[in-house]
């Protein structure tokens, strides 16, 4: 059993709190879904059950945790780990080694365990996950599929009673949710208590027996899955969530006008001369949202970094009124925000990073960016001092602002609840026929509210390219 006893908890240097008198208990083996706008305190109780709260993240609390019988407030992260089992939003940033089968042996050989225990939990979890073909790899070489897959396995290793997971699928291609959502179901048959904090919300329908929404740092309602199907979409918009079901999220987006062509000629890289892009020739409407979609690993991000000229060594140019441009010549003509933004934030302010890439001062534009992203009450904050949804936002307005002709984002709503989705889109919508955009993404109803054409990606070859 999980309680959380009159929690409040105010981060270091914050001016508010991240989530205010919260009591929660959760019986053991129920698996409940935390969702809610981005900032609503999702992160913040994931992270007291976790232990991560006070003992990493610093700041005023006040109130206890108890999981399964320990205190997580007072144990060492060392404890709770044992008990306690967290999958992150981004796999990457909970690996400490480099190939897959020491990342599954390390939790396990930190609690002191037997090589011969530690191999048998190895073997045991690769078997149920059906990872042993992702065994011996370069983690790095990895899809963000196969990674998530990864960091639930060296999770799973360490048999803990409590599973943790935070914005799970906010980087997978449905392919990898279908398999995520596998082993949660083998997890939950386990009889493991499991909490996810998700804004996808359609995969979770089957598998939760709960639902708790926060809002502002209170729990805004605690129900059944049974009674959350029971909202209509329109009641679960009003509290900032998405569609429960998918197929409810798709729109039409309106007319395009753009004559004018963008193409790429003899486009391709290589890594350690294995090639993983290569389009000879692709020809793009100048003033076109572009959506880049492809399984995880299939060459998106790639595409991105070679087209805005961030990759030296790609081979190929882009032929742009007129004029042919190389890795050089596109960096000038480029911004790109990606998928993980902590590699890009440098400023002391929200203020001040959102106007990193203008040519010209103007307040009027910074406000009014701020205000559509609903920004402008964290101008002065720092940037790393934020949610993930709020960061991700911060660097879309950053893009939004800098004088670039073609604009590339990756996976630019990871992260982000329904009303920020449909305010990001907003924001694309309004570059049609302006600029030219590139959005790799895994999000069906950002595609669906602003972008113009569909830019299919597999293995590292145009699969397809069609219109809206």
């Amino acid at each position: 059993m999980i309680e959380i006893k009159n929690v409040s908890f105010r981060h270091e240097n914050a001016d508010e709190g991240s989530i205010h008198d919260i009591t929660l208990t959760i019986p053991d083996g129920q698996c409940v879904l935390l969702c809610g706008e981005s900032g609503s305190g999702k992160t913040t109780i994931t992270r007291l059950i976790n232990g991560l709260i006070p003992h990493y993240y610093e700041g005023e609390m006040h109130g206890e945790v108890i999981a399964n019988g320990l205190n997580v407030t007072k144990s060492e992260l060392y404890e709770t780990a044992k008990k306690v089992g967290s999958v992150f939003q981004n796999p990457r940033s909970q690996f400490f080694c480099v190939d897959t089968t020491s990342e599954l042996a390390f939790g396990c050989e930190n609690m002191g365990l037997p090589e011969a225990d530690i191999l048998s939990r190895i073997d045991k979890v690769t078997a149920e996950m059906n990872i042993k073909s992702l065994m011996g790899q370069n983690i790095f070489e990895l899809s963000g599929g196969e990674k998530q897959k990864i960091a639930c396995g060296s999770v799973s290793a360490l048999q803990p009673e409590i599973m943790v997971l935070d914005e799970p699928t906010s980087n997978l291609d449905l392919n990898a949710i279908e398999e995520l959502k596998e082993t949660v179901q083998k997890w939950k048959q386990s009889g493991k208590t499991i909490i996810i904090a998700e804004h996808r919300l359609y995969w979770l329908r089957e598998i939760c027996d709960r639902v708790i929404c926060t809002q502002n740092g209170r729990i805004e309602f605690d129900m059944t899955m049974e009674e959350f199907k029971s909202l209509s979409d329109e009641e679960r918009n009003a509290y900032g969530l998405r569609p429960l079901f998918a197929e409810n999220a798709v729109q039409t987006v309106g007319n395009f006008s753009g004559t004018d062509i963008l193409t790429l000629n003899n486009f391709s890289f290589s890594y350690d001369k294995k090639e993983v892009l290569n389009i000879p020739k692709l020809e793009i409407p100048v003033g076109s949202i572009v959506a880049v979609t492809g399984h995880n690993g299939a060459g998106k991000s790639t595409f991105s970094r070679c087209l805005c000229g961030l990759e030296k060594r790609f081979k190929g140019t882009v032929l742009l009124n007129g004029e042919t441009l190389k890795s050089r010549q596109l960096l000038k003509k480029c911004y790109m925000v990606m998928q993980d933004v902590n590699h890009q934030l440098f400023c002391e302010t929200v203020e001040e990073e959102v106007q990193l890439g203008m040519n010209e001062e103007n307040a009027g534009k910074v406000q009014k960016i701020l205000e559509e992203l609903d920004l402008d009450g964290f101008a002065q904050r720092h940037p790393m001092s934020l949610s993930g949804g709020q960061k991700q936002r911060t660097a879309i307005a950053s893009a939004m602002l800098a004088d670039k002709e073609i604009l590339l984002f990756d996976e630019p709503t990871s992260g982000l609840d329904f009303k920020h989705m449909e305010q990001t889109a907003k924001l694309l919508s309004s570059l049609k026929n302006k600029k030219t955009v590139f959005v790799a993404t895994h999000d069906p109803e950002l595609i669906s509210r602003c972008c113009t054409h569909i830019l299919r990606i597999e293995n590292g070859v145009i699969d397809e390219f069609t219109s809206r």
